[in-house]
């Protein structure tokens, strides 16, 4: 089998080209590939479609960019001609949906993506809208689709700006293939299969990618997960990286295959129509979703859609640690398109100077979508391509002045993290290897994320290293040698940190652990920065309207707020992105972490309280906002209701002080009223004597 590891010799362009001049002064008539793309062109390696496209390049393929081409006819979609194997598409880095709508559906006022800015580069849907302009542009033109937006979307899933579930993004755009996760093995067998002459109807077999078929394929043992007597056998695919662990040594040895034969047994979906209609089907489809998630025992998946089905393959085997090293290890030029010209680009500014030292996430996060992206195995660049690139941004980043702003990725410290048995991490299912505690076959040993940080640091030209991705301080308490090391070396005064919440109820739908965990690494921290002779800051980030918050969580937080002095000047509602487990917990009310009993009424522990009404929203967001004066009406409002009218006042327990000129049911500060609405009896007035009368 082909590997991914381009050869040694291939053409290097300076530049991808952009246009027709481009393409004629390199003398080309046509791409063999041209990638369409939401995001402004920046040849960086954080950038989507300048890893594909220098990826692809890296193969001897000719490759073209059209980036953020004008939607509303099909003639930016003709500028650099047909191409002699397909159109990629991809709406960008971002889905466009969140690109373009904040948590309570109002429109954001630009697009870090953008060159300067500027909003409204992209329409809604975009991958969907690009890949039907591809079409209208050429007759009969091969298109592929991808990127963090396809890929979460890849089944019928809910979209919370339609409040309504939508089909497979496969039948919206008319795509041929859609290619989920990251993208280099499936988009290298599509276009070296494609180059040999096989017809695009006839790549049904990849890995990592899905298409749409007319029938449902015979030849296939069908395991239909709504009839609970049915049991699935389990499968497992055979290894072919033949090593010891995902980040060993003896995987730079073995190309694991780009394809793999069809399986004998396919879990079948409920319908597009089915799960629309039915929660219990919508959060059991979820539910199995997410348990076929590993590459080692993925069954394919099948889902109709009317009278046709999306058929999706197991996810692609992750990259070898050289493979990620010949991925990162392209010449970019490290900086936009020169025809942005002096524009700035919001996300490059902030990215220029920071490296990602690995892909991945092992949290399983109910609220976020890297593990159902990326996966859950840890895939870590080597020591040395790191450095490496520190010493490119070093020579080749206009405006570098000795800081490298982030060395990460999805979390700060899982960089070769990894399970101690490759036999049980092919065969594990779990969404998580830290929740509700770290597994026992973790391995969680941060000595080469130290020593990466030491050798870092001490490159020539280098001032400082810091660390801006977020920290899982559930591992990094394992290692205090590691904290140390961070709070001492890499904290620039403020280190970002999300603990989400403080509440067991909220957390548990979150998968997040307990506030321990948290109290626990900040000790820590705050003893490393005093022997350091520093005055450093952690920044706690919480999630408000979570599934599974109540008024009493996010008042209880809010407290815990006050009583540790922390006043967050912007806060997060929870926004459901497609696929996520919160999401499905959002739309059916369901706990979408176990498995439905269906046609049954479900136990307490299955159903999900969920905060959905703007009002509700905007209190548990003014909680978080205690100290804005502007959010104390609706939360005295709020207290009153709850009974909580102890909290309104001046003094130090008090969340937040009376209304001025309120009247008696506003301004419920007193003692005595507090008193009452603890269930107490207030003591009667003395009667006074005036002339001759008693009154009270």
């Amino acid at each position: 089998m082909p590997t991914i590891i381009p050869p040694r010799q291939h053409r290097h362009l300076a530049e991808l080209p952009l246009s027709r001049n481009e393409m004629d002064a390199l003398g080309w008539d046509a791409c063999d590939i041209i990638l369409v793309t939401g995001d402004a062109y920046v040849d960086l390696p954080s950038f989507g479609m300048a890893v594909m496209g220098r990826f692809l390049e890296s193969h001897g393929f000719r490759i073209g960019i059209i980036a953020q081409p004008d939607w509303k006819s099909a003639d930016d979609f003709r500028a650099l001609g047909q191409p002699k194997l397909f159109f990629g598409v991809t709406s960008g880095n971002m889905d466009s949906m969140v690109n373009h709508y904040t948590s309570e559906r109002r429109i954001r006022s630009n697009d870090a993506y953008t060159p300067n800015g500027e909003p409204n580069k992209r329409p809604d849907r975009a991958t969907t809208v690009y890949a039907q302009r591809c079409r209208e542009a050429f007759k009969g033109v091969a298109v592929v689709i991808g990127g963090i937006e396809a890929s979460l979307r890849r089944v019928a899933h809910y979209d919370y700006w339609s409040d309504k579930v939508r089909r497979s993004i496969l039948a919206d755009s008319k795509a041929d293939i859609l290619v989920f996760g990251n993208g280099e093995r499936q988009i290298l067998a599509i276009a070296q299969r494609l180059q040999q002459g096989e017809a695009i109807k006839n790549l049904t077999d990849i890995r990592g990618t899905a298409i749409i078929c007319s029938q449902r394929p015979k030849g296939y043992e069908y395991f239909d997960i709504t009839e609970q007597e049915q049991r699935l056998l389990p499968i497992k695919h055979d290894n072919p990286y033949q090593m010891a662990s995902p980040c060993s040594q003896k995987q730079d040895e073995v190309a694991p295959p780009t394809y793999i034969p069809p399986q004998e047994s396919v879990l079948q979906f409920p319908s597009f129509e089915s799960v629309a209609e039915n929660l219990q089907h919508y959060a059991l489809a979820s539910f199995w979703l997410h348990h076929e998630l590993n590459p080692g025992n993925a069954h394919p998946l099948i889902q109709a859609h009317g009278d046709r089905f999306v058929w999706i393959n197991p996810p692609a085997w992750p990259l070898t640690t050289a493979e990620m090293d010949s991925v990162f290890d392209l010449n970019y030029s490290r900086r936009p398109h020169s025809s942005y010209g002096q524009q700035t680009i919001p996300a490059y500014e902030m990215i220029k100077f920071s490296s990602n030292i690995m892909r991945g996430c092992f949290g399983g996060c109910s609220f976020c979508s890297i593990t159902e992206h990326e996966g859950k195995t840890i895939q870590s660049r080597s020591e040395k391509s790191i450095l490496h690139e520190i010493e490119q941004i070093r020579d080749k980043t206009p405006g570098f002045t000795g800081t490298i702003s982030d060395l990460g990725g999805p979390t700060a410290n899982m960089y070769r993290l990894q399970c101690k048995s490759p036999e049980i991490e092919a065969a594990c299912h779990k969404p998580s290897c830290v929740f509700p505690d770290i597994c026992k076959q973790l391995q969680t040993d941060h000595t080469p994320l130290i020593q990466l940080y030491r050798k870092a640091r001490n490159l020539r030209g280098i001032k400082r290293v810091l660390i801006a991705s977020g920290v899982r301080y559930d591992l990094a308490v394992t290692s205090p040698e590691y904290v140390q090391e961070l709070v001492t070396h890499h904290v620039g005064g403020y280190l970002k940190i999300a603990p989400e919440h403080t509440e067991e109820g909220p957390l548990k739908k979150m998968m997040k652990p307990g506030i321990g965990s948290y109290n626990q690494f900040k000790s820590m921290f705050d003893r490393f920065s005093h022997a350091a002779g520093k005055k450093q800051f952690l920044i706690p980030y919480f999630i408000a309207a979570h599934p599974g918050t109540r008024d009493e969580d996010m008042l209880n937080l809010a407290l815990w707020l006050k009583a540790n002095q922390y006043k967050p000047d912007q806060v997060q509602a929870f926004l459901p992105s497609p696929m996520a487990n919160a999401t499905t917990m959002y739309f059916t009310g369901l706990n979408a972490l176990k498995k439905i009993r269906l046609n049954t009424k479900q136990r307490p522990d299955m159903q999900v309280f969920t905060p959905k009404k703007k009002k509700q929203r905007d209190l548990h967001k003014a909680f978080l906002r205690y100290h804005d004066s502007s959010q104390w009406p609706i939360l005295r409002e709020a207290l009153i209701r709850m009974r909580r009218s102890d909290l309104i006042g001046y003094s130090d327990t008090c969340l937040v002080p009376p209304a001025t000129n309120a009247s008696p049911r506003e301004n419920a500060a007193s003692p005595r009223h507090a008193f009452k609405q603890r269930g107490g009896k207030t003591k009667p007035k003395q009667p006074t004597q005036r002339k001759g009368r008693k009154r009270y």
